[in-house]
């Protein structure tokens, strides 16, 4: 039986390296600037039916990326002095900033799809389609044993 000193060790240098690969592949494609490039897929991803790829605020986007919201600050004011986004304070809410994707926004995510598709395809090569849907079956189960803990341990603090 796996120790969980073992289980802890292998996840977080399977982490590390998926990080560096990705990290890798974004430098090699001219990217590095663009430091987290989730973020710029949430923002293609959060478009309207009429295509303005905006995201009310930094809190949701926090939030969705599970890190901090002065993380988030600080990603968005590399991406706009990079070109890849604008920013203008929402007209209903003047706290809340209007984040675009620019056209070299919009290329960036093309190229950071592309990127996480080859970096999956070598972190899976040698599986089979049967291992790989076990091994997401077992990652989404493991992320929900975190999750439902996390909750109940919050429950119990307050």
């Amino acid at each position: 039986m796996v120790s969980p000193k073992e289980m802890e060790l292998l996840a977080r240098r399977l982490n590390q390296a998926h990080r560096t690969a990705v990290q890798s592949e974004l430098d090699a494609a001219g990217l590095r600037e663009v430091g987290h490039p989730m973020l710029l897929t949430i923002l293609q991803s959060s478009r309207g039916a009429a295509g303005e790829g905006q995201c009310g605020a930094q809190r949701e986007l926090a939030e969705l990326l599970h890190i901090s919201p002065a993380a988030v600050a600080n990603s968005l004011k590399s991406l706009e002095k990079g070109g890849y986004i604008r920013r203008k304070p929402s007209t209903g809410d003047a706290r809340r900033n209007l984040v675009t994707l620019t056209e070299k926004g919009a290329a960036a995510v093309k190229e950071c799809d592309r990127i996480f598709e080859r970096v999956s395809t070598r972190m899976l090569e040698g599986f089979s389609e049967e291992e790989q849907d076990q091994l997401l079956i077992f990652r989404q189960r493991m992320l929900d044993n975190l999750i439902k803990k996390d909750h109940s341990s919050c429950k119990q603090e307050g």
